[in-house]
């Protein structure tokens, strides 16, 4: 089922509503630049990747630039040279929090695992920025039943769980300056994935819909506030065989096909 392509096919792409815009106008001044999102890549999961990034675009009315963070290509350009531990179950579960750093500490940004599937737009999450805050995320109570995860990774419990998964940056932020190379290469999980650089109160939260937790979070009858506007497949999702049948994998299926005709589409126009 799985379709390899580049990762960073996308690195210099700003798109809205299917259309690449310059950043700069004719006369040479800016525009409005694009909204960063980087996601997270791992190459087991490279069509998880592809699909997040179609989703994303497919339904974004404002121009964004997907940004995947590829372990291999920042070691090269040495930002990243921590050995990998036995408990990260995916090569960017430290290279994450090079987001503010890779935005040379400006404006905001986006980080996202790649198993996430985007079913709406994402100008709305990015009306939810307020500059009061370091970072905005969904602050999630989570504490998972299984004790593995996608292809056998071990499952593991800790405070703030899931937090990092999805996380608008404020890059600018005098706090996230602490998120140096040296300190993402050296500092320990519980201090990067708990926030333990800021304050409490230097923590936004986003609705709990913005990082739909399948398996955990539920949607109430009659409530469109519980309806997913991002789902995320943190147990597993169905490009592994063992979670194809998982909850929303009707949703992320579809989409994966409509990501396969465009690709071969553009394929074929290519030749």
């Amino acid at each position: 089922m799985e379709l390899m392509a580049d990762p960073n096919s996308a690195t210099t792409m700003t798109i809205s509503n299917g259309d690449i815009k310059s950043d700069t106008c004719n006369n040479g001044s800016s525009e409005k630049k694009p909204f960063r999102i980087f996601v997270g890549y791992d190459p087991r999961e490279d069509l998880a990747y592809q699909v997040c990034r179609h989703s994303i675009t497919k339904r974004s009315s404002i121009p964004v630039e997907i940004i995947p963070i590829v372990q291999s290509d920042l070691r090269k350009k040495g930002l990243y040279w921590r050995e990998r531990g036995q408990l990260e179950s995916t090569e960017f579960s430290f290279s994450r929090f090079l987001t503010p750093h890779l935005s040379d500490y400006q404006g905001w940004a986006m980080f996202v695992d790649c198993d996430f599937l985007y079913l709406a737009d994402i100008k709305e999450l990015t009306d939810l920025i307020d500059d009061k805050y370091a970072i905005m995320c969904v602050q999630h109570d989570y504490t998972p039943k299984e004790t593995t995860k996608m292809d056998g990774a071990v499952q593991t419990v800790y405070p703030r769980k899931n937090w990092s998964s999805m996380v608008l940056y404020n890059c600018g932020h005098p706090k996230n300056q602490t998120l140096s190379p040296e300190i993402v290469n050296t500092q320990t999980g519980a201090f990067l994935h708990r926030f333990q650089w800021l304050e409490d109160e230097e923590i936004g939260s986003i609705p709990f819909v913005w990082n739909f937790l399948e398996g955990h979070n539920r949607v109430v009858e009659k409530d469109p506030t519980t309806q997913p506007k991002a789902v995320h497949y943190t147990r597993g999702g169905p490009w592994f065989d063992a979670w194809k049948d998982c909850e929303f994998a009707d949703l992320w299926l579809n989409e994966m096909e409509e990501y396969n005709k465009e690709s071969k589409k553009e394929a074929d126009n290519a030749k």
